[in-house]
């Protein structure tokens, strides 16, 4: 039944919430209320203290739970209320009623606790009372002593009477006995919990033991927590049951509506098996940012239908791109990927790059692709391209530093290895293999180098064997494809990194339309609010269709770098070389040309074999680029001074170009004339002038 088909009955009658839920107790639980009139509370807000204070009219509201809160005690005289706690440790006394009972019977009857646990009671007679031979005038006070039922007889009441001069005896009256009776206050105390446990007492008077507290009669209304649950409401509400709301009880016509219950990918994880496979309804779809970048995202919109076939924990691997594209891109990879991958040697562009490696991969072996010159002060040593370090493992050196002392630092320990294209045969050679082997550099930690792994199988693996094997980072690339998919989306690239492993909550979904396709929800990873529908199963379930599940699936950056946030807080930065003072070694830093490594335990003895490979024509290594000519003159050509003439003036004339060959008859600088009517102190350029001007103009137009 859907909501709006619970209309309100004409032939209802509505009850303040407050009294309605006053009369119920957990027993005659659920019950579906409509709202008859809403309550809003200091300008509609809606939730305050985690209590639900807000209801609109015509609202349906499932109770399945009530809990007892407090008391609300309301003056009789003034109607003044207040709250008192449930554990309040006050007690009370029952306030008699100013009302005539006309019988004994009656009496008894309207006690407000069982009759044998109120016993003894006391109540007065305002008329004359005869019992057999026994007379007694009117108000005299009867104690309850006890009640006499015999079979076959009508009961009777034992009661103590006293009489004048304290005289005091014991009478029995007839149940039946009529008369005008009062009630005389008791000597009894109950607390708020027995008092809201009893329904006879809830309706009663009661004032304070201690007058001192509050003199005036009280009326006592439970107040309870009631605990519901609403259309469109994911977690149960609790609200007050003084709110001031009419309600109508539904519940006879109300009985197969479904409360629809909001839940998040992280919730639906929580539901049993058996409740998979279900058709649920996308309540409100993915919140920005987008994680994914997929086919299926976009059609995960609102009202639109999906069918979660099962849920579990599925081993993934995050990679990334690295070369071959403009744009990096990033997937995530599920162990059932069925296309085979081959390892790539990973890149370093520094030492504490290769410590991390090496703490995930013992052994590790690289090759350095730059030469490294030397630098004593500052503690690096000269690397050729081409040598090979195996990682040993982290250790410490020390390095000049401030006012000529040493600081130690951290350092990797490498073992050199030999190059295995050099092969001698000869005793000499093995001596000096022997000595290579055992050669042992160190390098800082912030060092920076260009390295690269060295590999020793060409095997193809698959994506759930590399994860077993090895440790992430790993390069590797898709030699053949997954032929399980349409297209698959790892292939191509020219190198994979594989950044990190993990177990990921997953959904396997479908479309309706398309059961036959499905695909893997990261449950954590995406913000979706879906709920159970009864809808029926597309398909035939006799015949289940051949199932296609994508195993591969296109992330963000954004999904990247959280990733990295959420498996790495606390990262330690790269260490710093240290601090050395600039005035005290600027003799020192002049940087050593580059060499070979030579043995730890021999520095200066050379290696014969490393002097005779440079001199053969298959030599890989080039040598340094030879000096510039020292007879090679740089420096400009000297610019002539300026020349005044005989008389001293400051009249100058341009000097001709000097490197073209003139033609004319030179003409001596003394024998020009200088104006000397001229009031400006310039230059004079006359003919001549002009003409070798342009005469040197002609000669760099030819050249």
């Amino acid at each position: 039944m859907q909501l709006s088909e619970a209309p309100v009955m004409a032939d209802t009658i509505a009850l303040p919430l407050e009294e309605f839920i006053a009369s119920l107790d957990n027993d005659s639980l659920p019950k579906i209320l409509q709202v008859c009139s809403g309550v809003y509370f200091q300008g509609s807000v809606y939730e305050i203290s985690g209590s639900e204070v807000c209801f609109s009219t015509g609202d349906l509201i499932k109770v399945i739970g009530i809990e007892l809160l407090s008391v609300s005690c309301e003056d009789v005289s003034s109607n003044e209320k207040f709250v008192l706690p449930i554990n309040h440790t006050g007690l009370f006394k029952v306030v008699p009623e100013a009302i005539a009972y006309n019988s004994v019977e009656e009496l008894l009857s309207l006690r407000p606790v069982g009759l044998e646990s109120s016993l003894p009671f006391t109540f007065t007679s305002s008329s004359k009372m005869t019992l057999g031979a026994l007379s007694l005038g009117s108000g005299r006070t009867f104690t309850v002593l006890s009640i006499d039922r015999r079979e076959g007889e009508e009961d009777q009441v034992r009661c103590h009477v006293k009489g004048p001069d304290d005289v005091s005896a014991e009478v029995r009256i007839p149940m039946s006995s009529r008369g005008e009776f009062y009630e005389c206050e008791s000597e009894e105390c109950f607390t708020l919990k027995e008092i809201m446990s009893s329904p006879c007492l809830r309706s009663r008077r009661f004032r304070f033991v201690n007058t001192t507290k509050y003199e005036r009669p009280l009326v006592f209304s439970p107040v309870y927590e009631v605990h519901a649950i609403m259309s469109l409401r994911k977690h149960v509400l609790k609200f007050p049951s003084n709110l001031e709301v009419d309600v109508v009880d539904v519940t006879h016509i109300s009985k197969d509506m479904h409360f629809v219950t909001p839940l998040s990918l992280t919730e639906v994880l929580t539901q049993p098996d058996e409740s998979f496979p279900a058709v649920m309804e996308i309540l409100e779809g993915p919140e920005p940012p987008a994680l994914f970048k997929c086919s299926w995202l976009p059609e995960l919109n609102k009202n639109q239908r999906l069918v979660f076939h099962q849920k579990g924990t599925m081993a993934m691997a995050l990679l990334s791109s690295l070369k071959g594209r403009k744009t990096k891109q990033y997937f995530l990879a599920s162990q059932q990927y069925g296309g085979r991958l081959r390892r790539r040697p990973r890149e370093f562009n520094s030492v504490y790059e290769l410590y991390v490696a090496s703490t995930q991969k013992p052994g590790l072996k690289v090759s350095v692709t730059r030469n490294c010159e030397e630098v004593e002060e500052e503690g690096l040593p000269a690397l050729s391209v081409g040598d090979q370090l195996e990682i040993v493992r982290c250790s410490r050196m020390e390095v000049p530093c401030e006012k000529d002392q040493k600081q130690s630092i951290e350092a990797l320990l490498c073992q050199c290895l030999p190059d295995p294209n050099d092969v001698d045969d000869d005793e000499d050679g093995e001596e000096v293999r022997e000595e290579t082997e055992k050669t042992e550099v160190l390098l800082p930690l912030y060092m920076q180098g260009h390295f690269v792994e060295v590999l020793g199988d060409n095997k193809k693996y698959r994506l759930d064997d590399l994860m077993k094997e090895f440790s992430s980072p790993l390069d590797v690339k898709v030699v053949s494809r997954d032929t399980e998919l349409e297209t698959d989306p790892l292939v191509g690239f020219a190198s994979l990194r594989i950044e990190g492993a993990l177990m990921e909550p997953t959904i396997q979904a479908s479309f309706p339309h398309r059961p036959d396709l499905r695909f893997q929800i990261p449950a954590q990873w995406l913000s979706l609010s879906v709920c159970f529908t009864e809808d029926p199963l597309p398909g035939p379930q006799d015949q289940p269709p051949k199932v296609c599940t994508e195993s591969v699936l296109e992330v963000t950056d954004t999904f990247f770098y959280e990733y990295h946030k959420k498996g790495n807080p606390d990262e330690a930065p790269p260490p710093r070389p240290p601090k050395r003072d600039l005035t005290s070694h600027t003799s020192k830093s002049k940087k050593k040309p580059h060499k070979s490594m030579k043995s730890k335990d021999n520095p200066q003895k050379s290696i014969p074999t490393d002097q005779f490979s440079v001199l053969t024509l298959t030599n890989k290594k080039k040598g340094p680029a030879p000096p510039p000519p020292g007879d090679l003159d740089c420096e400009p050509p000297p610019i002539a001074p300026r020349k005044l003439s005989d008389s001293g003036m400051g009249t100058v004339k341009a000097k001709p170009n000097t490197y073209v060959t003139q033609t004319q008859r030179k003409v001596p600088w003394n024998d020009i004339p200088a104006d000397m009517d001229s009031d400006h102190d310039y230059e004079t350029v006359d003919d001549t002038l002009v003409a070798m001007m342009k005469t040197a103009q002609e000669s760099v137009t030819f050249y």
